[in-house]
């Protein structure tokens, strides 16, 4: 073995040990703002700079996370929200996984349905709302919906665009290389789609989590939305802030889930991203 093959060798370990300790340090890195944006929250209240009745600092809004986890309620309103951003999300990412595919592969399709589809894209999510009222009632359909209809419009124009912006040149190799047209498929075309598909279905499930408000607050009896208007309601806003905390969390945790199932589908990706 050459000096050079051995150097290599030992880069090699050491780039392999030092990961955990890197990715450990990004994870820890990721707490620094929220702690320090807490600490100073805190104390412009403790200061009397900030009004503590409008905006209680985070020992206040904590000992309310905590009684409202203690009594359940918090778990109640949780998982409730939780089910809807998730049937929502189901829905709406299938239809638009379907219909993006449709309208990249297919230039009639993409003339009759995609105008269509951008003006429908304009219209505000709370516009919706009395129409599926109507329509579905005041029921979980109505707000499962709505999800829907947020989950389905980024993930509509990732799968679009992704299929639309597959390089020509990695086709024409296939077709060198005699591919089937299941074989073309499923080496060329879905290993250049999914970057994009996966990143629209992440956007597609933090659109899932603002429509939920909406979805909440026509009529629901549980959920964060529901908390969030029972706290403006009896002028709670410590309430109020630990609604959106909860939601903050669950959408991260949402999220972090999302990247950790679909993390092995882009093991083949070569990215400059670790050597940065």
């Amino acid at each position: 073995m050459s000096v050079l093959e051995v150097e290599a060798a030992v880069e090699t370990r050491e780039g392999r040990s030092a990961a955990p300790r890197r990715a450990y340090g990004l994870a820890v890195a990721g707490f620094v703002l929220p702690v320090g944006l807490a600490i100073l929250w805190e104390w412009l209240v403790a200061a009397g700079i900030a009004n503590g009745r409008l905006m209680p600092p985070p020992s206040v809004v904590g000992r309310t996370l905590w009684s409202l986890a203690a009594s359940g309620e918090v778990l109640t309103h949780a998982s409730a929200t939780l089910w809807r951003v998730g049937a929502g999300f189901g829905l709406g990412a299938l239809a638009g996984t379907l219909l993006g595919a449709v309208t990249g592969a297919l230039p009639v399709a993409r003339s009759l349905l995609d105008p269509t589809l951008q003006a429908l894209r304009a219209i505000p999510s709370i516009a919706w709302v009395p129409l599926f009222i109507l329509w579905l009632g005041i029921f979980e359909a109505s707000k499962v919906a709505l999800i829907a209809v947020g989950v389905f419009f980024p993930v509509y124009l990732g799968v679009a665009a992704a299929i639309q912006g597959i390089d020509r040149k990695i086709v024409e190799v296939g077709r060198v290389f005699r591919l089937s047209r299941l074989a073309m498929v499923r080496r060329v075309l879905l290993p250049a789609i999914l970057p994009s598909w996966i990143t629209a279905l992440r956007a597609g499930l933090g659109l899932g989590f603002m429509f939920v408000v909406a979805a909440e607050i026509m009529g629901a009896s549980e959920g964060l939305g529901y908390l969030l208007v029972d706290g403006q309601q009896l002028g709670r806003p410590d309430t109020i802030i630990a609604a959106i905390i909860s939601f903050a969390v669950l959408g991260k945790l949402a999220d972090g889930l999302l990247v950790a199932i679909t993390r092995p589908f882009l093991l083949w990706q070569d990215t400059a991203h670790d050597k940065l």
